[in-house]
Formats: C-alpha cells, sequence, structure tokens
C-alpha cells in the first residue's frame, strides 16, 4: 500500500452516517439525523425505534461534496432530514432510488457492478456499485472508490475503500478481490432481523463473524465497523461484535469509530 498517498479520516454521527474525509473532500453515506425517540411503523406489530441521538446536527456539518446512498426507502438509512441534503448534491444510489428521489439531476441509479465517475475536489474518483442481500424485494447497493492519489497495490490492482451497505455475506463478493485491493472496508453490521415473507425473522445484515469471514477473504486492510448500535432490530453491538473479531482473528485490524469525532484511518 506504499503508493496510497491519500488521507482518510471518519466522522462516525450514528447507524450508517458518517463524514468520509478524504483528501480535500468530504462523502456522507446514508444520511439519518432523527432523534432518539423516533419510530416508523414497518408492518402491524413491527416498528423501527432509534434509541440515541446523532452525533452530529445537520447544521455541524463541513460542506458536503457527495452522499453515498445504499438504499432510500428505510428510514434507519434516509430519514425525512436526510432528504434535505439530497438536494443540489451528487448522490449516487440504487436504480429505483433515483426514480423514487426525482426530480434530483446530480442523483444517479446504478446496478451493482456499475461504474462511474465524478469529478469532485479537483479529482477523478471511479465508483463502483456492488450488490447487497438485504431485504427481499428490495434494491440496495455498496459502493467502491478509487482513484489516482489511491495508487495500486504491488500486484497492480487498484487501492479502493469500500462502503458494503447493509447486506450479510454473499458469493457475489468474491468479485472484489479480483479486481480491487480493498486498503479499507467499512461494513455496515449489528447482525439485523427483519420479517422474511414467510413471516419468519431474516437476518438482513452482517455479524462480526460474517465480517471477519469477508474481511479475510478480500484480503483488505482496515475493518470500520458501523450500524451496530441505536436500533432494536439489531442483535449484536459492540462488545459482541469486539467478541466475534477476537475469534475471527481480525482484532488488529479493526478500526473503531468514536461518535461525533474525526477518526484518522490512513
Amino acid at each position: 500500500m506504499a503508493s496510497f498517498k491519500s488521507s482518510l479520516s471518519i466522522t462516525h454521527i450514528g447507524t450508517a452516517t458518517a463524514v468520509l474525509h478524504i483528501d480535500n473532500i468530504n462523502l456522507l453515506t446514508d444520511p439519518f439525523f432523527s432523534p432518539a425517540g423516533a419510530k416508523w411503523p414497518i408492518t402491524e406489530d413491527f416498528a423501527l425505534e432509534v434509541t440515541e441521538d446523532p452525533a452530529l446536527r445537520m447544521d455541524q456539518l463541513p460542506p458536503i461534496d457527495a452522499v453515498l446512498l445504499s438504499h432510500e426507502d428505510h428510514p434507519d438509512n434516509l430519514d425525512h432530514l436526510g432528504r434535505q441534503l439530497l438536494d443540489g448534491r451528487h448522490v449516487f444510489t440504487t436504480v429505483d432510488g433515483a426514480k423514487n428521489l426525482a426530480p434530483r439531476p446530480a442523483v444517479r441509479g446504478m446496478k451493482p457492478w456499475e461504474t462511474t465517475t465524478v469529478l469532485l475536489g479537483g479529482a477523478e474518483y471511479t465508483i463502483t456499485a456492488t450488490p447487497c442481500q438485504h431485504v427481499p424485494g428490495d434494491e440496495c447497493v455498496g459502493f467502491i472508490l478509487t482513484t489516482e492519489r489511491f495508487g495500486c497495490h504491488d500486484d497492480g490492482r487498484p487501492n479502493a475503500i469500500w462502503f458494503t451497505g447493509d447486506t450479510v455475506k454473499i458469493d457475489d463478493f468474491a468479485r472484489i478481490p479480483e479486481q480491487f485491493h480493498i486498503v479499507v472496508a467499512i461494513m455496515n453490521l449489528g447482525s439485523a432481523f427483519g420479517p422474511s415473507p414467510d413471516g419468519k425473522p431474516l437476518q438482513i445484515t452482517m455479524d462480526g463473524k460474517q465480517a471477519a469471514s469477508l474481511f479475510h477473504s478480500l484480503g483488505a486492510e482496515h475493518l470500520v465497523p458501523m450500524h451496530y448500535e441505536s436500533w432494536g432490530h439489531f442483535t449484536q453491538m459492540g462488545n459482541d461484535l469486539k467478541s466475534a473479531f477476537k475469534e475471527g482473528g481480525v482484532e488488529e485490524k479493526v478500526r473503531w469509530l468514536t461518535p461525533g469525532e474525526s477518526v484518522t484511518i490512513l
């Protein structure tokens, strides 16, 4: 990774919401800013409720250059406050998400493995959408970022930063290390469960064991956990995650975020 010339720090705001400070630009992931106690009914007998306030208010954010929105149709990834931050900014999301967020001309809907480029802060970034397996029937994507200043691995693969989006581990992820050297993997975890079509609980985000296994298969260098606190449908939180990472042999590779503080990763 000697050729990686960029800097990366991350300010975690809550759930899957964070600011990625890359050199002179700021990317925002899955904007959610509702206060503790906010609820969203999902079914007649199931509601999402957030238990903690966001670490930063919207008026405390730095200027945002672009938004990486894994999916627009779940309130814990995009709430009514976060939608205000989409106006007039580059937004990358799912194909359905782009349709549902129209008319916003700078919103780009992406299919899994589709690639696009964007000029931010004077540098060209390449963004590749990655597949997710989340809630049946709903679209969700992750995002791999590369740029010239990230450089390449010794074997020629471009160095990259990956934001997984909401997903469990899937076989399709085997394509990633074939094409990219993941320097930093920002993973949405929590082992969240939701209702399935047959009414049984369905795991919809990774647990620590899956995350550790995925990290090893990627050959990645740093693991940044997010999306494991503040919600009742999450079943594996901080201490349990730490135990899983230790058992999975990745604890020394994990970079824990402190809400509201900029944590230097690279």
